[in-house]
């Protein structure tokens, strides 16, 4: 087994199924030895199902935030297995880019998306550490409280 992938399995962590984009985009974009992750939500398993559905600071609480950007990390990680075929082929993330649809005077974004960021840190070690913004907007696709894309440097 790839050493990146057993260390998700001894997290507890069972990847979804690679997501299928909704629109015309493609989930993975790759120029050189940069990948382009496309937005990913909070889908369940691969289904159109949400974690969560709402704002932070209304509908969904911080902790909740937490757990709809810790799957958007799984459905991201999902979707460069289906690119790459082995998550061993990830050098290094390099770039995060989170939106929390949030309830006016909601500025805790940050800390929602921390555990986004922590995740990759326990998955990847030191090659998990990133460059970030986390950006509260009014509104995301289906209702989702949080999107987060990803640049990643892969190998051959």
């Amino acid at each position: 087994m790839a050493q990146i992938e057993k260390r998700i399995q001894e997290l507890g962590i069972e990847l979804p199924p690679s997501p299928v984009p909704l629109h015309t985009y493609i989930p993975c974009n790759q120029s050189g030895n940069l990948l382009y992750l496309s937005g990913q939500v909070c889908f369940l398993n691969g289904q159109l199902v949400l974690m969560h559905e709402g704002k932070l600071g209304r509908e969904v609480t911080i902790e909740q935030g937490q757990e709809a950007a810790r799957q958007c990390i799984l459905n991201c990680l999902a979707a460069m297995k289906g690119y790459l075929g082995d998550l061993d082929r990830v050098v290094k993330i390099v770039k995060m880019l989170a939106f929390v649809s949030s309830a006016p005077d909601f500025n805790q974004q940050p800390v929602v998306i921390n555990a986004a960021s922590d995740l990759l840190i326990e998955i990847f070690g030191e090659n998990g550490k990133h460059a970030r913004s986390a950006i509260g907007t009014n509104e995301l696709p289906l209702n989702t409280p949080v999107e987060i894309e990803l640049i990643v440097e892969i190998r051959d």
